[in-house]
């Protein structure tokens, strides 16, 4: 059994995980994800002011007073901080074990960072352009002796698969154990959302200040998911099951290494803040890995108003004349008005009377967008509706990125592991591979025979986890018993969906069953326009799509409450 625990989920992460992950409990491997499709755009702008950057620097300071930990602890480090410079980060790494005095074997992978071959596949011009690779350059650095391993973009799950992988011997077509990994890999990855953080059922347990995850992992694959013990949070058959819910899609969830069937995930509670993951079934990996692709896409600014007291829908229709009026002839190319009704009738604070009405502009011009906008917004401070105020000051437009993703053989792309003395090992594509097809939905359950119903929100007896993936959203809905799952499959359809969440009603929704889960998997495309980076909605990374879902009201028969 090989422990592998992870400090970090995210670029600005916890700073102090990675001494409490060393110093709180016994593990053998230390993981740390701080990329994200908006970091990469990040880190390139930081590469554009100098290409000797392209790292996660916190890793560096983190290190600083850990690495010395680590290594008389024997406790080996897998890391993505590496971005768009993983050599440069390895260097930095060995400088700074020189200057602390300590003696360490650092190795990186790199060839997923395709943008001086961007033209030539056919990838445009982009910011950036990253493969997602696999683990087995990470087992060939760690097979070779690595204290540190530091990589570009891989596969989140891959920093837990290539530990495992070298650590039990396993083979590439391994299938069944490389799956099990990835999916202590996908629970893991980011960091405390599997020791309770962020977890619909939160009011159930004592949170406090979340531990980040250890996954225990086997040589057949089977895991157990904990953390270190007297640390906050929990985990359990609930949370564990909230992440693995994170960012899919179907019951197929495909990687660079394999293809794990999430529907065959059997998940049991152990004993406290232990939960076994088994029976995941692996196939071959698809021939394609995903590209990243990040581009400028152009400035960005908005002005929020506040609307007090009486006659909002006048006030908000007055500014936005006003306001249209005074851009006219100089108008952005986008503009995108939304009122939040914060406001309450008779209410017992000026900001309880309020609502926000939101503009926001997108323009390939940073000067239609900035100044020339949020000053017109401004100079209507006297001239408008009664209490007009905003809540900032005029500013100048920022750049905005957009992401998108695409598809390439991984023949045509290079995977090299750069072991600590400099050695190249080029690592080859799968022999074996299957297109990827989604399996057909399972045969649904007897519905419950009709009773008494009342009208409660769905999170009374339904968790959610949701999240961003470039455009698309999803949001995984469970439930935690048989009759609760009965009900829940029958009721949860995408058209029932479309009228829970109207702004979903005019995109394409894909429903996918997950029974051994008692879960639904919903992909809503386009909600979230061009990405993240591309801040196109009130929640542009849907994080909490899933709690505005949980809060809708529904019928829900009485024996189920």
């Amino acid at each position: 059994m090989l422990r592998i625990a992870n400090a970090s989920g995210f670029y600005g992460d916890r700073f102090a995980a990675v001494r409490e992950m060393l110093t709180g409990g016994e593990i053998d491997v230390l993981t740390g994800d701080y990329l994200a499709e908006l970091t990469m755009l990040i880190l390139g702008r930081d590469r554009l002011k100098d290409a000797s950057r392209g790292y996660a620097r916190t890793f560096l300071r983190q290190l600083e007073g850990s690495l010395g930990i680590a290594k008389d602890r024997g406790v080996r480090i897998v890391t993505n901080a590496g971005g768009l410079n993983p050599a440069g980060l390895a260097d930095a790494v060995r400088e700074l074990a020189q200057r602390l005095g300590i003696t360490v074997s650092v190795a990186h992978v790199e060839g997923d960072d395709l943008l001086a071959r961007a033209e030539e596949l056919g990838l445009g011009q982009p910011l950036t352009a990253n493969a997602y690779l696999g683990a087995w350059g990470i087992a060939e650095c760690l097979r070779a002796g690595a204290d540190v391993v530091v990589t570009g973009r891989v596969t989140d799950a891959s920093l837990v698969v290539g530990p495992a992988a070298a650590h039990h011997g396993w083979h590439r077509d391994d299938y069944d154990a490389l799956a099990g990994a990835v999916a202590a890999g996908h629970v893991i990855e980011c960091g405390a959302q599997a020791t309770g953080g962020n977890y619909a059922f939160f009011t159930e347990h004592d949170i406090g200040v979340p531990g980040f995850p250890i996954a225990e992992v086997h040589a057949d694959g089977s895991s157990v998911i904990t953390k270190h013990e007297g640390t906050g949070g929990v985990v359990t058959v609930g949370t564990v099951t909230a992440q693995l819910l994170y960012e899919i899609a179907g019951a197929r969830y495909p990687g660079p290494d394999v293809t794990a069937r999430f529907d065959t995930a059997e998940l049991r509670q152990q004993a406290t803040d232990r939960v076994l993951i088994q029976g995941v079934r692996g196939e071959p990996p698809p021939k394609t890995l995903k590209i990243g692709l990040n581009r400028l896409g152009g400035f960005r600014n908005e002005v929020t108003f506040v609307l007090t007291g009486l006659d909002i829908e006048a006030k908000a229709a007055l500014v936005r004349e006003q306001l249209r009026s005074a851009l006219r002839g100089n108008e952005p190319a986008e503009v995108r008005w939304t009122l939040g009704r914060t406001d309450h009738a008779d209410a017992d604070t000026e900001e309880a009377a309020s609502a926000l009405l939101h503009c926001a502009v997108r323009d390939t011009d940073p000067k239609v967008a900035g100044r020339a906008f949020s000053g017109a917004a401004i100079e209507l401070a006297l001239a408008s509706y009664p209490g007009f105020h905003v809540t900032a000051p005029p500013a100048e437009a920022s750049p905005y990125g957009v992401f998108t993703d695409s598809t390439l053989d991984a023949r045509q792309v290079p995977h090299v592991a750069v072991l600590a003395d400099g050695t190249r090992v080029d690592i080859p594509p799968p022999d074996e591979t299957r297109e990827l097809r989604e399996p057909a939905d399972p045969p649904l359950p007897e519905p419950l025979p009709k009773g008494p119903v009342r009208r409660v929100p769905l999170g009374t007896i339904a968790g959610a986890r949701s999240g961003d993936k470039g455009g698309s959203a999803n949001v995984g809905v469970w439930v935690r018993t048989e009759r609760q799952w009965r009900w829940l499959v029958h009721t949860l359809t995408v058209e029932r969906l479309r009228r829970l969440l109207p702004e979903t009603e005019d995109l394409p929704v894909r429903r996918y069953l997950l029974p051994n889960l008692f879960a639904v998997n919903f992909v809503v495309d386009g909600l979230l326009g061009e990405g993240v980076a591309a801040q196109a909605r009130f929640d542009p990374q849907a994080k909490a799509l899933g709690e505005w879902l949980r809060s809708r009201v529904v019928e829900i028969p009485e024996e189920l409450l």
